[in-house]
């Protein structure tokens, strides 16, 4: 996962991001011992093509959708779609009502068309460097375990 996460940072993110920001945000070598705390907190789904890890994304128990990345060579097949779609179904088993997550200039629209809305644009910094990135949610409906969509009683 680290060096998908690497080297999708450093050959998509590129387009949106400064090299400074693309050293701090994705260093080599990797900071393991940061990736192990971030990583213990979300439950995880992995996209696998041939044995090798293509995607993945985590969400965390309050509804926060963390680390989506699709290997840089399986950009635009639906990675990130099915493996988003993996998290938001969970987040509904689980009652998760509102989805949130710190977007990149180059995953915002990705969200956007998921149906997240943008609630600020804000500066980060990271190993000293600043970088702009979006806090974006949506909201989901509850999940109807009836299969019944509404109901009119008259009476």
């Amino acid at each position: 996962m680290v060096s998908l996460f690497t080297e999708t940072v450093r050959q998509v993110n590129i387009r949106d991001y400064s090299p400074e920001q693309v050293e701090a945000w994705a260093p080599k070598p990797p900071d393991l011992i940061r990736w192990r705390e971030r990583v213990a907190a979300l439950t995880f789904w992995v996209a696998e093509s041939d044995g090798q890890t293509i995607g993945f994304c985590g969400l965390g128990a309050d509804g926060h959708v963390d680390l989506l990345y699709t290997d840089h060579r399986f950009q635009r097949q639906g990675v990130a779609r099915s493996l988003y779609q993996q998290v938001e179904d969970e987040a509904r088993r689980r009652g998760v009502q509102r989805l949130f997550t710190e977007a990149s200039i180059t995953a915002r629209s990705f969200f956007e068309r998921m149906g997240f809305a943008i609630v600020s644009e804000q500066r980060v910094e990271l190993r000293g460097v600043s970088f702009k990135n979006y806090v974006m949610e949506k909201y989901l409906a509850p999940a109807n375990r009836t299969g019944i969509i509404g109901e009119n009683v008259i009476g």
